[in-house]
């Protein structure tokens, strides 16, 4: 538990300095690849893990699996690592922490969206059940990092889309007050937008890099952390699909 809490400070930690890069991984290979390249911190995409297992995104894949996944990565690796939980699989708080922890990760991604039903999860309840998570934490003695997701951008989510940055940023005040350590607003494209939010927020935002914004765009906003999903493991399947024809 020692090695675990200074593995989360140090993550944690990282949110605050030079903005944190995350090229996100979905197996042990891809997650030595990244180790080795010299960054300081490793993180899972669920919907690249879910591929790799063989399952839809969107929990999708069973959470045994998905977190036996995450503990392959983890022993694979000297480096704190997060792991991208999707919406918690309905585990209680304090079992979803016990058993984040025994995969050897130290912070997650939580997103506010039902999966069942596709649709967004009330903000106060989902607030709830992250200060519910901090506190299974605390009680287990590992501060592991929350990154709390915001669906609100996702165009499935049917928030129209002149209240989508107002409801982001009401969802992600909630989120920081209950006990996140970053939020993330997933599908947010304009600049003008992140840059709202980063300012009416004033904690760590996560971004994801698009048309309009490259890391050096990001960091330029203020952005603290930049993950990428499944980016890499499709483009790695493209070069393999491509080497693959011409055999």
């Amino acid at each position: 538990m020692t090695d675990l809490n200074t593995r989360a400070e140090t993550l944690r930690a990282l949110h605050s300095g030079e903005m944190l890069v995350l090229p996100n991984v979905w197996d042990a290979a891809s997650a030595e690849v990244v180790a080795q390249a010299g960054f300081p911190a490793i993180a899972t995409a669920s919907a690249a893990v879910s591929a790799m297992l063989g399952y839809p995104d969107g929990e999708g894949a069973p959470w045994r699996e998905m977190f036996a996944a995450a503990s392959r990565v983890a022993r694979a690796v000297s480096l704190p690592v997060t792991v991208d939980a999707e919406a918690g699989y309905g585990l209680a708080p304090r079992e979803f922490v016990d058993r984040l922890l025994e995969t050897g990760a130290v912070g997650c991604n939580l997103e506010d969206t039902d999966h069942r039903t596709g649709e967004l999860i009330d903000a106060g309840a989902h607030a709830q059940r992250l200060a519910d998570i901090r506190s299974a934490a605390t009680g287990a003695g590992v501060a592991i990092v929350v990154n709390a997701r915001v669906d609100a951008f996702l165009g499935d989510r049917r928030i129209p889309e002149p209240e989508r940055l107002a409801e982001a940023i009401r969802r992600g005040r909630l989120y920081r007050e209950a006990g996140a350590d970053c939020v993330y607003p997933i599908g947010m494209r304009r600049r003008d937008d992140v840059a709202a939010l980063v300012t009416e927020l004033a904690c760590p935002v996560n971004g994801n890099v698009g048309e309009e914004l490259d890391v050096a765009a990001l960091r330029a906003l203020g952005v603290a952390r930049v993950s990428y999903g499944p980016r890499f493991y499709r483009a790695a399947l493209e070069g393999f699909r491509a080497a693959i024809g011409k055999l």
